[in-house]
């Protein structure tokens, strides 16, 4: 579980193939702080440490998180996003994320306010049900705050410290993000929408 509160960004370093899966190395001012069998998000994708060196890490994605993911389009070079996972003796000052990518979302509009930015992003409209204006998304990781809701897109606004500190400086139009819907919005949309045996039975 995490928060959306990005810790650190690092650099894709190497990437080599295993049948269907990816492996990644990548070099990060995390490492010395990591465990092996450590969860870590990456750009929203829960991924688990495997070694650790002094300045690199590696992790393995499997076909199924490579599917659903902007995984895939890493390269060599690529800036990640980063998080440790929650500790619950402390704040939750982002929202609950829990390194599940539910769709990937195309970038459609980047705009330059002069000490913002306002972020645009188009999604699958199958998930419509799972955003509300002014809720909570996480988008390649980040916790953000969505306005402007249609069936289809919202809006964000970046402060500058998170345009500093994650890769949302990297995205333009046409940028591809992985999109996680809030977990509490997941079930009771689940709850209402579909048919419940447990209250039919009561």
């Amino acid at each position: 579980m995490f928060t959306g509160i990005i810790e650190a960004t690092g650099v894709i370093s190497t990437i080599s193939g295993s049948g269907t899966n990816k492996t990644f190395q990548i070099i990060s001012s995390l490492a010395p702080e990591l465990r092996v069998d450590q969860s870590l998000s990456h750009d929203g994708v829960c991924l688990t440490v495997e070694s650790v060196t002094e300045h690199t890490y590696q992790v393995t994605a499997i076909a199924e998180t490579l599917s659903r993911s902007i995984l895939s389009d890493w390269r060599p070079g690529s800036r990640v996003n980063l998080e440790r996972c929650l500790q619950f003796n402390g704040r939750l000052d982002g929202h609950l994320v829990q390194g599940h990518v539910d769709s990937t979302a195309t970038c459609i509009l980047r705009k330059n306010l002069e000490g913002s930015w306002i972020f645009r992003f188009e999604f699958p409209e199958s998930f419509r049900n799972l955003i509300v204006e002014k809720g909570s998304v996480a988008v390649n990781g980040i916790s953000l705050t969505c306005f402007n809701v249609t069936d289809n897109a919202f809006s964000v606004a970046i402060i500058p410290y998170t345009y500093d500190n994650t890769n949302i400086r990297d995205l333009y139009p046409k940028s591809l993000v992985n999109m996680e819907f809030d977990l509490i919005g997941k079930y009771v949309e689940r709850m209402v929408n579909h048919e419940n045996p447990m209250i039919k039975q009561a």
